[in-house]
């Protein structure tokens, strides 16, 4: 019987206690690892559910009030918010970080903050109203300055946004092509002017700054097609590509067409003339080949990449709204399947 158990002072018996340590401390070391981890994640689930469910008003003033969360914080989950689109929580947080800040600069940036997502969101009074606070007590605040002109732009106040550009002088921006702009967009926006006078002022503008070159082509061509090529500007003809393909045969003034390699390209592809045999443009080059083996089906389509901050959109703009460029706006063709109802016109 006795030689079923090993006495403790055999050295066998020592091995075989610091093996059966060694396995206890690993197996619950092991699952005490289990269970932080475990925990760790409950706790840190507990706190995005938070966020997640929208915390009310009140909820938001008593989380801010604790002051778990540093106030940097607070603005990153307000950015957050503001970039999912979820305005009205960004706009709380704001409102009650606002409430509680002491420091006048501090302040300051906060309220710009929400001047900026009122604009985004779309509330163009409430924005106006901050921007105007913030200059009230901080007159040389240029970001606050440019953020009311564009509020004025969107209000289509424009002798308002106008009248921003003296302070933005006076703090050394240069304003000369928002002054430009502005001035076209009051003028294009002036119902006591009839359609005469404003192709003739638009002519004048251009051949005196050579600016907006997009803006007033647009509108000259829509309106004034003769006139919008007697004064064409033939550098311009690539930008412009869009404006030019949508133009019905009767508005086209051919002369100047075959004399510009990129405009006989151009109306080749659309099959206007038949002037040119190939184009280094990929798209127009497919046309013409089409064209030339007496095939159809094909035709161009356009996006429009800004290129300031290099941002492609489906439609043409003349200030851009990701980066508030102006006459940053430039036509990319592109190839698309020709359909019948291109043509229809819901006006």
């Amino acid at each position: 019987m006795d030689g079923l158990f090993i006495e403790f002072r055999d050295p066998l018996f020592g091995v075989i206690v610091f093996f059966v340590l060694i396995f206890v401390i690993a197996f619950f070391s092991y699952w005490w690892g289990r269970f932080k981890a475990k925990e760790d994640h409950r706790h840190l689930d507990r706190f995005l559910r938070q966020f997640h469910t929208l915390p009310s008003k009140n909820e938001l003033a008593d989380l801010i009030g604790s002051g778990t969360m540093s106030e940097k914080s607070w603005l990153l989950l307000a950015n957050s918010y503001t970039k999912n689109g979820d305005f009205e929580k960004s706009i709380e947080i704001y409102q009650l970080l606002i409430e509680r800040q002491q420091d006048p600069s501090e302040r300051r940036d906060t309220l710009f903050l929400l001047g900026q997502t009122y604009f985004r969101a779309g509330f163009l009074e409430r924005s106006k109203e901050i921007f105007l606070q913030i200059l009230r007590h901080h007159p040389r605040t240029p970001q606050a300055l440019h953020y009311l002109l564009l509020v004025y732009e969107r209000l289509n106040d424009y002798r308002s946004a106008l009248d921003v550009l003296e302070p933005l002088d006076e703090l050394g921006s240069d304003a000369r092509k928002e002054r430009h702009y502005l001035e076209l967009l009051a003028l294009l926006h002036d119902t006591t002017i009839g359609p005469d006078e404003k192709t003739d002022a638009l002519i004048a503008r251009y051949e005196t700054h050579h600016m907006l070159a997009y803006m007033v082509f647009e509108y000259l061509f829509r309106h004034a097609p003769g006139k919008a090529w007697r004064h064409f500007d033939q550098a311009q003809a690539e930008r412009i590509s869009d404006i030019l393909w949508r133009l019905e045969p009767h508005q086209c003034d051919f002369d100047i067409i075959a004399h510009n390699g990129y405009l006989r390209e151009l109306f080749s592809a659309k099959g206007f003339v038949d002037h040119a045999q190939n184009s280094d443009t990929f798209e127009l080059d497919v046309l013409i080949k089409l064209h030339k083996g007496g095939h159809s089906g094909a035709t161009l389509t356009f996006e429009y990449l800004c290129r300031h901050c290099k941002q492609v959109l489906p439609f043409a703009f003349h200030r851009c709204p990701n980066c508030n460029a102006i006459d940053s706006v430039w036509s990319e063709p592109m190839l698309v399947k020709e359909r019948f109802e291109t043509h229809l016109s819901f006006q």
